[in-house]
């Protein structure tokens, strides 16, 4: 993965907006989930690959950086900041007159690899650099609040539909317990107050913001507050009508499928879906969960021949695809 370009793992272009990327993470989280796949021992690892380029992607600050500094840019604690300032400061250095003296005494014939002095370079910038001085000068400056640090939480999709308290271990910071708010979604930031960079010369700490990455579920997707599945049913429950157990966030319940329910009709359990992002609790609070009812054979027997040959009949003069043929010439 360290050499793959991020667009390309996720199959985008680069100019793709963020409806696109959520889009492709989507469709190929759900086809190299592990769950989808458990005889595919290397489903797991592309999983997590399409999981790492959405994580940055579908971030603005982290894409930015990408964008600019490729990999380099992801890294703790750099500063983009500064680097842009060093950048100009090495290539102005190589216009200089004083170039060609420079390699002949310490480079010889070869250029400094400005790219590879970038991906070192987290922290203040060399003594004749933009962002150098002296210790006195910086002192001189008095307390200072340390910066806010980055960092990425992966969490399940129910974790964040329902909200509640992870244990994750993020590296550089340890083990932490951190609060999921209700609904959270892919992009949701939570600041962990005094949790970042240490301060200087006194000051205090900076926070720490973490960006959220919700992996797919096997079953549900979600389309803002509002979740959905299909859910297996037998022709005689479509037909008859029946009562039937489906899952939720909360927990199985039971629900109506009408007599003469035709194959893929919807059926809307309100305030079953994700939480709704700061509403108080009570009518509205959540969306809803659309349930897509899909038909399921017997397995081919004789038995089931005879049935269907004996349902010829029922459709005899109705044209089932007139409606798709009249769409069609549209």
């Amino acid at each position: 993965m360290e050499d793959e370009d991020l667009y390309a793992v996720l199959g985008v272009d680069r100019t793709a907006d963020a409806d696109a990327i959520r889009t492709a993470y989507r469709r190929l989280a759900r086809e190299h989930h592990p769950d989808v796949n458990p005889d595919d021992p290397a489903a797991e690892e592309r999983f997590k690959r399409v999981s790492a380029a959405h994580h940055v992607l579908s971030d603005p600050d982290k894409r930015k950086l990408y964008d600019e500094f490729g990999r380099a840019g992801l890294a703790d604690g750099f500063d983009p900041e500064q680097a842009r300032a060093y950048r100009r400061w090495a290539e102005g250095a190589r216009r200089s007159p004083y170039h060609e003296t420079f390699r002949a005494q310490g480079a010889g014939d070869e250029d400094v690899d400005i790219e590879e002095l970038l991906s070192s370079f987290f922290g203040g910038a060399p003594g004749g650099a933009p962002g150098g001085g002296s210790a006195q000068w910086r002192a001189a400056r008095g307390p200072r609040r340390g910066r806010d640090a980055r960092g990425d939480v992966e969490v399940g999709f129910l974790d964040a539909v329902r909200g509640g308290e992870v244990s994750i271990e993020l590296e550089g910071h340890g083990r932490l317990r951190v609060r999921i708010p209700p609904g959270a979604d892919d992009g949701t930031r939570i600041r962990l107050a005094g949790k970042g960079e240490p301060g200087r010369d006194g000051g205090p700490p900076g926070d720490l913001v973490l960006a959220l990455h919700v992996r797919p579920h096997a079953l549900y997707e979600r389309d803002g507050d509002d979740l959905s599945y299909d859910l297996p049913v037998t022709l005689p429950e479509l037909v008859l009508g029946a009562e039937v157990d489906v899952p939720t966030p909360d927990g199985a319940v039971s629900m109506t499928v009408p007599p003469g329910s035709p194959n893929g009709r919807r059926l809307r359990l309100r305030g079953k879906g994700a939480t709704r992002r700061g509403a108080k609790s009570g009518e509205g609070a959540r969306g809803d969960l659309i349930v897509r009812l899909v038909a399921v054979l017997p397995e081919e027997s004789d038995a089931l021949r005879r049935v269907a040959e004996e349902m010829r009949s029922l459709y005899e003069g109705a044209d089932v695809r007139a409606a798709v043929a009249e769409a069609a010439r549209r």
